[in-house]
Order: C-alpha cells, then structure tokens, then sequence
C-alpha cells in the first residue's frame, strides 16, 4: 500500500494473488502478468503469500479492484509443491525466502478464490496459473486417491484462464474496462467456465466428454475422455470441450494460437527489475530465483510428448521461440547486473534443443493431431536444424563479460538424427550430433544431464520415450568426445521408478543395466501423479488411453519403495531390503547378479 499512495492511485484495477514470493522475472508467471498488464496501461497490484490463516488482513490491504482478482497457486501446483511421491510433507519450499515451508495452503488455488468471494462477493475473481490449468476437467488427484471435478465446480471462481495466459489476461482485462460483464468473457479462447445449459453455447465445433458422474462410475469413462483431451491439445485448431457435472457444465474453450516471435519477443522485453521484491532481504534467498538468475529462457513449448510431463499440456506442443535479438538484449542485461560473475548457467527452455523449431508447412500442422513431433519417429514436416543453436551459443559465449556459458536445461537426443533424401541433392543433415559435440565441448560444467527415464522398451513406450539404444549411443558418442580433447566429463542419467507398465522385474534390469555401465545413481525420481497426464490416467485408470489396453501399476506404497531400493543396489545398508522384495516377487534368480555369492 505505501507504493500504491506513492504513485498516487486512489484504486488499483487489477489484484494478483499467488503462492509464490514476488520475484520481478520473466520465469515467474505472476510478474509476466503484472508486467503485461502494466504495459497497457493498467495499475496492478500483487498479494504474494498472503496470510489465510488469521483475519485474512493480506486479502484485504488494496480493496476491492476496479476489474478483477487474478488469483494463482504459483509456478507449481501446490499439491507437487507440499508433497513428495509418498506423499510425506515437504520442509522446505523453493519459492519462498530461505526455501522456509508453510507459507501457502494445500489447494491454494481453491482457497484463495474462497477467501476473495467471501470478502467481495461482486468482484469477479480468474483463476489461472498451473494448477487451475491441469485441473480445468474432471481429474485423478493422487494425493487424496479420487476422482476430482473441475476446479471450477469446487471453488467460487467467475472464469478460469488456462495454458500460459498473457494474451487472454489482458482481454478480459480490456473487456471489463469496457463495461462488459464477466459472463462476456465467457467467449473469449482459452478461457473454461460454468453453465447451467450448453444448447445456449454457440460454438460450431463442441465436443461432449462422459460427466464427471459417469467418470466417478467408470474408469473406462475416464480413459476416453482423457484419450479425447489429449487430441484436442495436440491440434492447433481444436474442438470446444464440454463436461457436465450434475446440473451444470464446465465449458473449456480452444486456445489463442501459438504466440509469434514478436509475441513472446515483448513479453521478454518488458521492463522486469530481475529480483525478489526487496521486502524479503532480512528472510533469506529464493532458492527458485537464484537456480534461474543467471539463465536465459529461449523459447516456450515441447514438442516431446512424454506420457509424465504437463508442459505441452499448458505451455503448448507447438515452440514458441524468441528471436536472436531478443535474446541477446536479455544477456546483455544480466552481464550488467553488477552482482554477475561472468557465468550464464543456462540457455535453454523446456528442451534445450527445441528453440525455433517448427514445422515447414504450418498448415500440415494446423491438421496434425499427434502426441509429439520426435515420437516414435522424427516427423518429415519438422524444421529440426540445429545449426540455429549452434550459432547462438557462439554469439552469446563470445559476449566479452560471458567467461563461461552452461546449457542446464535437458537435451532431447532423439532430435539428433540424419534426415536423407531420395536423391543426393535432396539430402539434409539437421546438425544434431554437431549441436551435441558444442555443447559437450564448451558448455558443459564436467557433467552433463539426460533423462534416458528407462532402459525396458516396452516401459519406454508407455512414456513415450525412445528406445534406450539411443541413451547408448549418445554415451558412446560422448565418451568419444571427451577422450579427443582429454576430458574426465561423466554423462549423467535419470530414471524415473513406478511408473505405469513398469514391474518390479523391469526396475531390476535397470538397476543391473546401471551396474554393468559403471552407474552409481544418485538422481532418481519416483513416478508422482499429477493431474492431466497421460501417465497419471494410466495410473488412475489401470487402462492406457491411447489403445485401451490394461496397464501394469505400481500403486502401494510397498511396491513403490521396492523399486526405487534398485536404484540403489550399490548401498550395504540397501542390500538385504532388495534381495527380500526379489525373493518376494519371484526373482530371486536376480540377486546372485546384483550381489554375487548369495541367493
């Protein structure tokens, strides 16, 4: 408030509520925001971390807004944010000052919008941001072991803004500041909302999904209305989708288009200072701020597909890239950041090695409605040219204040493949291999990171992944690399246990694969369910929605801890656990091979 009586405004038009600490930075979702909005010329405020517990005070210090509460759990779900795949609670949290925990409630989301209808019944209230994003339709939430309905039909929200939300945020911004109510945005795309009746729903594509109701009955119901989903937010053109939930139904319009590089350009270049607000100097560092303060964000999207992932699912399958220029302003003002020690420690996105790739004709595009560009095979309408890449991480390592320039983020090696034509003169190479050895060569710290996930096949094509030759080959190549130029770098995998399709006798081969490459894992993830993934139905459902075919699942608590001890077969105190869960699964012909002398 003492900045708000500073600039001399008498109401604000716009309250933004997160969960998250305020960090003024292109990484963090609600500055993006307040910044767009800002840039229009609207007088935006910001609640982070507000107090739920007492008199509600935080949700009342700027009043009621002239247009609308914009209200967000933060950059992760709060459910992910609070929880482990156990679901034991957290210590600490990532987005706070000195990484402290219990500073946001479970299902921020639902509460926050609770608290401000509660407080301004006739203020309208959006909700958006991950959370409310994967939870626009009815959905499995792991944490309670149930079918959950929209998010929409358990708080008191007016609209919900969907996948990542600039565009769309500041339309019913411009909207409301017409005068127009906030049922009018109800038409608006990427928007989902509430209706007693959709025959009043004029829309010329609508497509109907079993009701929450017939998916609480049936997980068959589930698995088809997951399988239509994922179709829908595959194409760029989709279907309006429709679920009824007891008397009403939740509306979930098609998405804006892909944003264009001047789009996602001047997002990137809106005036952020790049720091924490400085009333959180005296609690500590974000720890989430200081892994990304010195990186650049080159693109939006993934094309990948993986069955685990959220990110196509609200950032999109198509890329949105930057431009060049854009980029290298951005580097230019970190080095001018006089606390920068000359190291930008990424420079990347989703997939590192995705940034301006798209499709030679966008119109194939506009009628492609398949999970993933790279699986199982490379698609011949992809522009996978990496010499783009390799160009820009020559530019901004030769920037005079960049002493080193690291690729952090994680590098899709199935887009390292030889594209051959019928005739020689007709022959492409997409430099994959080449962007590989750059990045090998000069922007690897000593060790570098891929997500193999698996080594089974058949589990691989549950994830959507490529076979794990693929992992060999890469490790090959980069053995090769290194010894050429007298490097000691290690290539570093991550797996993933538990996930559908996976049995214990699978994770067993991996851990024995791990043994026989010289791996000693130290980075592992247990499979977590998170709403409106492909992986998260299959574990829900026992079903895979892509074929409807019955899937293995790893769903008790003892099940899972037996296949993520394998990962650490290597452990004395880790030994007698493995060898009683084998004996217990019926592979006790596993134990002379990890353990060599007992049985």
């Amino acid at each position: 408030m003492d900045e708000v009586k500073r600039l001399g405004w008498e109401q604000v038009d716009v309250v933004l509520v997160t969960g998250d600490a305020y960090v003024d930075h292109p990484s963090f979702g609600t500055a993006v925001i307040g910044r767009t909005l800002e840039a229009s010329g609207y007088r935006v405020a910001i609640i982070p971390q507000p107090n739920w517990r007492d008199d509600l005070r935080d949700f009342r210090k700027f009043g009621a807004p002239r247009l609308f509460f914009g209200v967000t759990s933060g950059a992760m779900d709060s459910m992910v944010n609070h929880y482990t795949a156990a679901r034991r609670l957290r210590h600490d949290d990532a987005y706070t000052p000195g990484g402290q925990a219990g500073f946001r409630p479970d299902r921020a989301t639902y509460v926050y919008s609770r608290i401000l209808k509660q407080l301004y019944p006739d203020t309208p209230v959006v909700i958006a941001g991950i959370e409310a994003s994967m939870r626009r339709l009815a959905h499995y939430d792991y944490w309670d072991d149930r079918l959950f309905p929209s998010i929409l039909m358990d708080t008191p929200a007016d609209l919900l803004n969907y996948g990542m939300g600039e565009r769309t945020t500041l339309k019913i911004a411009r909207m409301l500041d017409e005068g127009w109510g906030i049922e009018t945005c109800c038409e608006l795309p990427q928007v989902a909302y509430t209706t007693d009746a959709i025959d009043e729903i004029d829309k010329i594509d609508v497509l109907e999904l079993h009701s929450f109701e017939e998916c609480r009955r049936s997980k068959r119901a589930e698995a088809e209305n997951y399988r239509v989903i994922e179709q829908e937010s595959n194409k760029v053109e989709c279907a309006t989708l429709v679920q009824r939930h007891g008397d009403r139904y939740v509306v979930v319009n098609p998405p804006e288009p892909p944003m264009t590089e001047a789009e996602i350009d001047a997002s990137f270049d809106l005036p952020y200072l790049r720091l924490p607000h400085p009333k959180y100097r005296k609690r500590g560092p974000i720890p989430a701020f200081e892994m990304i303060r010195w990186s650049v964000n080159t693109h939006r999207g993934c094309f990948g597909g993986c069955s685990f992932c959220t990110i196509s699912a609200h950032q999109g399958k198509q890329i949105a890239s930057r431009s060049e220029a854009s980029i290298l302003r951005e580097v230019k003002a970190i080095t001018q950041d006089p606390e920068f020690r000359g190291v930008l420690t990424d420079l990347g996105g989703p997939s590192a090695n995705m940034w301006r790739m798209k499709g030679r004709n966008p119109d194939l595009c506009r009628r492609c409605s398949r999970y993933s560009c790279s699986m199982p095979t490379l698609c011949k309408n992809l522009d996978s040219d990496h010499r783009p890449m390799i160009s820009l991480l020559r530019k901004v390592a030769a920037h005079p204040k960049v002493k080193h320039l690291y690729v952090g983020s994680g590098i899709r090696c199935d887009l390292f493949q030889v594209e051959r034509g019928k005739r020689k003169e007709e022959s492409t190479f997409n430099y994959g291999w080449e962007y590989f050895k750059q990045v090998v060569l000069h922007h690897t710290s000593g060790r570098l990171k891929v997500a193999p996930e698996h080594t089974s096949d058949h589990v691989l094509s549950l994830m959507r992944k490529p076979s794990f030759e693929l992992f060999c080959e890469t490790r090959r190549r980069f053995d090769e690399i290194c010894k050429q130029a007298g490097l000691r770098y290690q290539l570093i995998p991550y797996f993933i246990s538990s996930h559908p399709g996976c049995r214990l006798e699978d994770m067993a081969q991996l851990a024995l694969d791990m043994k026989r490459m010289g791996y000693r894992l130290e980075q592992i993830q247990d499979f977590t369910p998170t709403p409106m993934t492909l992986a998260t139905e299959m574990y829900y459902t026992g079903i895979d929605p892509t074929t409807m075919k019955p899937v293995y699942v790893a769903t008790t608590p003892a099940d899972k801890a037996d296949q993520r001890r394998l990962f650490f077969f290597y452990k004395a105190d880790q030994q007698r656990d493995i060898a009683a869960s084998l004996r217990r699964h019926g592979l006790a012909h596993f134990i002379p091979r990890f353990f060599p002398g007992k049985r």
